[in-house]
């Protein structure tokens, strides 16, 4: 027997993240920001006339109807947590039913709903509240004009995304000519409004929660104005398939929005699992956290993705169904359908909601199963939707009477359609006297209807629903609705259901409706946005790089005082370099585009690195992903003026590299010929490249999209062009291949990159490349490494031992400054990059040749280091995943940071650029 989770369960879980969130230092305010398109109340402003000019303007306010489910789930969070509720006001009535325009609404009118609002209403509503022992719940009224609003919510909303996430496109429900971009910078504008809107009541600490496609830009927007917010997203409606979604113009848009959000809820699993597929097939975006997670590389943030079906207020509708109205509307009921089956439906008037199909079926039931006729009767009240349809609503009354006039009498009228809104005795009493509920859409968020049936049941016959399993609720009888057969033979089985049967599956779906409520659901959703954070997440993950203590590091890594550049002479000594910098290039250096071969550095970058190598204490190395032309082409007579020594590079992730010039002002060349580049895997064994090149040959053949690319240092195999879902399974078959029948066998590494699987040498990476540097220059003092990307964390893993200080070295305040002296005694043994590549008798710049034994060995390098003069610093955001221990936004902000420290920029400046950017 399964034992669901109560309530209670789910609070104290919530009491315990909350509890162990504080003890790590993540800051909680206890609030949450609710924020939906509109407000649960109605906002009317009186204006009484009195004597003269004189008049009073009062506001008041009335309950607005609708999401019921999701108001009631939101307010059961004030048992613990203090909340607002952030949404527009609606259209303003007026006291004579007119509406007013936003305009017509004057500042103290304004402050003075305001006022109300922030109160929760009108003081009963707050004092039965306060009486409960209940926190805080207010309002916050999102201004926006009136063809902003309208423009927004009946046109982008309505007219495109709605029938979109229900499998419709906009010219299929549009009366007249639609463009499916005519009404998105109302969107846009209403996305914004709200952003500044929760900016300016947000604290540090609390959780904001953001419902529904309305809003769905929205989070992207508060990760820009919030670095620090912790955001949710919950999707109520359906989500579509990605073959449908990306129909949508403003698709990239739309999906950028939603993963601005830590966490991404829907309705059930298809839905999460269409949305997944949507980022990958539409955007190339790439699933993380096992298909759970999606990460937007544009932000370089992870986003969860997950479901949390919505539920009822199961004790509400428990006390409706006892109101005393409802017992003489059932008896009544009963006494005129006596001795007839009742089949009961309830749907908004809409296409998605399969009335039509429903009506089809029941007819067809009458046709397969005679014996029904005058012995059952189907009640169908259609309620207005928001967008009437004419042709619809007289589809369904020519469908109702031609059933009536085939398969009814005099005596016996089989199908009644009421097209009306119930009221809550009328509908409660037409639940509780059905034999059977059929609930059928053809596409559906939640139903509500199917679980109030369920309760209304408990009391009276306990009877069966057939429901659609297109629709994201569980249910009795799933029946494809689109099949009238099936949906026939499962209306008969269900009027004919022995009591036993329908006594077991009735306690199933009581014991579910009763336990997964909307009480339920919003704990639920508090809890695994809580699960988001952490000490790292919850608020900057990686802090900004503090640009004056990296200046104040790098003053202090000299034995000269002076940190002017020292001047040279033609027979001035070269300086020992005592500050090594290592810079990726794409998206370190340079922007990525679209083409690679017009990613060319900036004059600021030029600049900044020729400043940076005037001064001979500083060794600077590009370690790129790209060919030595490239290199050579762009960068290589930067800091080469006046005799200077230039920068150092390394080619196709440490295949190649390229010494910057000796003491004599040549370039080395390390293998006795003319070129100055040096191969790295020269003196390696390299005869595995064309048996990894037949596997990838093979994966190739069978994997349309893909392609090889041969460099001389390893070999990758693409499949950015195939199919997201294939390719990434051809993928991993691919790699389990070479690591169970190639790797172990071979001196190379298996490499899984972004959408690319590539083999190397083991000594041939970034991370290698840095070990190198380091060991051949022990006299180091300060460090600074800049990446973007995977093969970025090779380097960031070769310098994370020189950045945390042993138990036994204690950090003392002047060390955090940079200030104090704070050196560590690292022991750095020789690594692959040296012992595999180096000859005995290497000579050049930096070679270890007085700690080299004759026969070519090379010792263990002792290394004095203070570790807060190691800077590490990943480019994106600052929730990205790295080993890092820095961030900055941006290649700018690279550029930015070496001007800082160069003095050309003031650090007030440096740190105004990047709240610019951030």
């Amino acid at each position: 027997m399964t034992i669901l989770p109560t309530l209670d369960d789910i609070r104290a879980s919530i009491v315990q993240l909350e509890d162990r969130h504080r003890r790590n230092g993540v800051v909680l305010s206890g609030r949450i920001l609710h924020v939906c398109h509109s407000l649960p109340v109605t906002c009317t402003l009186h204006i009484d006339k009195g004597e003269g000019s004189s008049s009073s303007r009062k506001w008041k306010l009335g309950p607005r109807y609708g999401h019921a489910a999701m108001i009631s789930g939101i307010r059961s969070l004030s048992a613990t947590h203090e909340q607002i509720i952030v949404g527009w006001t609606g259209d303003i009535e007026g006291s004579e039913d007119e509406k007013k325009e936003v305009g017509q609404v004057t500042e103290d009118d304004r402050t003075q709903l305001n006022e109300l609002l922030s109160k929760g209403g009108e003081e009963d509503d707050v004092h039965e509240a306060h009486d409960k022992g209940h926190h805080h719940t207010s309002y916050a009224a999102v201004w926006m004009s009136s063809p902003v609003a309208h423009g927004y919510y009946d046109g982008y909303c309505k007219q495109i995304l709605w029938p979109l996430f229900h499998y419709l496109l906009w010219q299929d429900v549009a009366t007249e000519y639609a463009s499916a971009d005519s009404h998105y910078p109302h969107y846009e504008a209403a996305n914004a409004a709200f952003a500044r809107r929760i900016a300016e009541l947000y604290r540090p600490g609390d959780l904001i929660w953001v419902h529904d496609y309305h809003l769905l830009l929205l989070p992207s927007l508060l990760r820009e104005l919030l670095p620090d917010a912790v955001v949710g997203l919950f999707v109520h409606t359906p989500f579509p398939s990605s073959e449908v979604f990306r129909c949508l113009p403003r698709r990239k848009e739309i999906l950028d929005g939603m993963l601005g959000a830590n966490l991404v809820c829907f309705q059930n699993y298809s839905y999460t699992r269409h949305f997944v597929s949507t980022c990958i097939r539409v955007c190339g975006y790439e699933s993380q956290l096992g298909g759970r997670g999606i990460e937007n590389p544009s932000s370089s943030h992870v986003t969860a993705v997950s479901y949390c079906p919505v539920g009822i207020d199961a004790e509400r509708v428990a006390r409706d169904v006892l109101r005393p109205g409802i017992k003489p509307k059932f008896d009544a009921l009963k006494t005129l359908y006596q001795g007839k089956k009742i089949i009961v439906g309830r749907d908004k008037l809409d296409v998605v909601k399969g009335v039509l199909q429903k009506l089809r079926a029941f007819e067809k039931m009458l046709q397969m199963y005679p014996e029904w006729v005058g012995r059952v009767v189907m009640i169908q009240v259609t309620s207005p939707s928001l967008a009437d349809s004419p042709k619809l609503e007289r589809q369904v009354s020519e469908l109702v009477a031609h059933i009536n006039g085939t398969y009814g009498s005099l005596d016996f009228i089989p199908c009644h359609h009421y097209h009306q809104t119930l009221k809550k005795d009328e509908f409660y009493a037409l639940l509780s006297v059905a034999d059977l509920a059929v609930i059928t859409p053809l596409r559906d968020g939640m139903n509500t209807t199917s679980m109030e049936f369920v309760i209304a049941q408990e009391r009276t016959k306990r009877s069966p629903s057939v429901l659609s399993e297109l629709m994201g609720v569980m249910g009795a009888l799933w029946v494809n609705p689109w099949d009238l057969h099936t949906v026939a033979s499962a209306m008969h089985r269900a009027l004919l259901m022995p009591e036993a049967e329908k006594a077991t599956r009735h306690k199933y779906l009581y014991d579910v409706v009763t336990t997964r409520t909307s009480h339920m659901w919003a704990n639920v959703l508090t809890e695994m946005l809580l699960q988001q954070m952490t000490p790292r997440g919850s608020k900057r993950g990686i802090p900004y790089l503090d640009i004056a203590r990296l200046r104040k590091w790098y003053d202090a890594a000299s034995t000269i005082s002076s940190s002017a550049s020292i001047p040279r002479q033609p027979t001035h000594p070269r300086v020992k370099p005592t500050r090594l910098f290592f810079f990726d290039y794409d998206g370190t250096l340079a922007p990525i585009v679209k083409v690679p071969s017009a990613a060319v550095p900036s004059e600021q970058a030029l600049n900044a690195l020729n400043n940076l190598c005037k001064d001979e204490r500083n060794l600077v190395y590009i370690i790129s992903g790209r060919d030595a032309d490239f290199l050579d082409e762009h960068l290589g007579s930067v800091g080469t003026a006046d005799g200077g020594r230039g920068l150092g590079f390394s080619a196709e992730h440490g295949g190649f590299v390229k010494e910057p010039k000796s003491s004599t002002g040549k370039k080395i060349s390390f293998d006795g010929s003319a070129s100055p580049w040096r191969n790295f895997t020269s003196k390696l064994d390299m005869s595995w490249m064309s048996e990894v090149y037949e596997v990838f040959r093979y994966y190739t053949e069978r994997t349309t999209g893909s392609h090889i690319e041969v460099k001389k240092s390893s070999i990758t195999w693409h499949y950015r062009g195939a199919d997201p879902e294939w390719g990434q399974f051809q993928c991993r078959q691919c790699q389990d291949l070479l690591e169970n029948n190639v790797a172990h066998k071979r001196p190379i590494e298996v490499l899984v990159g972004k959408k690319n699987l590539e083999v190397r040498p083991i000594a041939v990476n970034k991370g290698e490349i840095v070990k190198r540097l380091v060991y051949k220059h022990p006299e180091v003092e300060f460090i600074f490494c800049a990446g973007d990307d995977k093969t970025d964390e090779d380097m960031f893993r070769a310098l994370r031992q020189f950045t945390e200080r042993p138990s036994s070295s204690p950090k003392t305040e002047d060390d955090s400054n940079g200030n104090g002296n704070g050196k560590v005694e690292f022991v750095m043994e020789a690594p692959l990059s040296v012992t595999l590549v180096d000859g005995d008798d290497e000579e050049g710049p930096g070679s270890p040749t007085n700690n080299t034994s004759l026969n070519g060995k090379y010792p263990p390098m002792k290394i004095h280091l203070a570790p807060e003069a190691v800077f590490t610093v990943a480019v994106g955001h600052s929730s990205k995943r790295t080993l890092a221990s820095w961030h900055v936004p941006s290649p700018a902000e690279v550029v930015g940071a070496v001007e800082g420290l160069l003095g050309l920029i003031t650090p007030e400046e440096a740190s105004d650029q990047s709240q610019r950017e951030d």
